[in-house]
């Protein structure tokens, strides 16, 4: 089942994929798109005539892999949250590390401007997203214990701060920016370009190569906290470095795409079934079908309401909003 579920879901990401570079403001056929990749790979082939080769290689496939990145990655933060919480609903949302992200970029477009060229933006986010995380675990520190619910108390806490945060410098900062301010978030990746598909990249591979590296140490917190603590897990301990390895990621990745919501909640309950719960397989199943909700959610945004293109932050929080509702109509809470 489980070699299954990888064999369909990366037939299924490549003809996303494929579908996501051919479609757009204007549509490329796939013929066309295979030669252009074809001869950008150094394969044997003509180049396409054109503007369609720079229209693939420099604009649309950067946006791809930039979704297939963003999408894997959110989709393994989310299913480490939800182990190390104990909580099912668990994302980066509910940690407070999208929306200090989020203020952290906010801050820039309405108030403090362009300071450091292309990378002002990126570099505000990952600030904002790092010093949530670090709130957060302040304030766990100074009450006693330091369990899953403590967490995520402080966490909401942290980001209702910083979505005020946010609300405040969009009232008060420069209204003409304040459709910039809407667009990002909401989510996008309209600043998919070549120079930041690595940071996004490094996002994803931080989360990744730490869940896989981890995956014992993880699995033990199924048995309990108690289980776990008997088979040499530092619970408490292994709980905070997950949560900062996960807020490094997050902050990377909402800096180049913006505040993306429900992805981590979503892709770990449709990765279970299929995977089971050991985190092994977990986490590489969660990766695939991240970059796959991701990639189809971009798809839908560029292709509901053209020439215009929607938030990405819209598709997947309706998507979630939806799966929220069946999930608790299912289990009768």
């Amino acid at each position: 089942m489980f070699v299954l579920s990888i064999a369909l879901g990366a037939a299924l990401l490549v003809a996303l994929a494929l579908l996501s570079i051919a479609y757009g403001s204007t549509l490329i056929p796939l013929r066309e798109v295979l030669g252009a990749l074809a001869h950008t790979a150094g394969l044997d082939g003509p180049a396409v005539p054109g503007p369609v080769g720079s229209i693939v290689v420099d604009l649309r496939l950067p946006r791809t892999l930039l979704a297939i990145a963003v999408g894997a990655g959110l989709g393994a933060v989310g299913a480490l949250l939800q182990t190390v919480s104990r909580n099912d609903l668990a994302d980066p949302f509910l940690f407070g590390l999208s929306s200090g992200a989020a203020a952290g970029a906010v801050s820039v477009i309405t108030a403090f401007g362009d300071r450091f060229g292309i990378w002002t933006l990126p570099v505000a986010a990952f600030t904002g997203g790092i010093l949530a995380a670090t709130i957060v675990l302040l304030l766990v520190s100074r009450v006693r214990g330091q369990g899953p619910e403590r967490l995520i108390l402080a966490g909401l806490a942290v980001s209702f701060m910083f979505t005020a945060l946010t609300n405040y410098l969009v009232f008060a900062g420069d209204q003409r920016a304040a459709h910039s301010v809407l667009f990002w978030t909401m989510g996008g990746l309209g600043l998919a370009r070549w120079d930041n598909i690595g940071l996004a990249a490094l996002g994803a591979g931080i989360i990744l190569a730490y869940g896989l590296w981890n995956h014992r140490r993880l699995d033990a917190f199924l048995a309990g906290e108690s289980a776990a603590e008997s088979l040499g897990v530092p619970v408490a301990r292994m709980r905070r470095t997950t949560f900062l390895v996960a807020a490094l990621a997050t902050a990377i990745l909402v800096a180049v795409a913006g505040v993306i919501g429900f992805v981590g909640l979503m892709i770990p309950h449709l990765g279970r079934p299929l995977a089971g719960p050991l985190h092994r397989p977990l986490i590489a199943v969660c990766a695939l079908f991240g970059a796959i909700l991701l990639l189809a959610s971009d798809l839908l945004a560029r292709t509901l309401l053209p020439p215009q293109e929607l938030p990405i932050g819209i598709i997947t929080s309706s998507l979630g909003a939806f799966f929220v509702v069946t999930l608790l109509m299912r289990r009768r809470i």
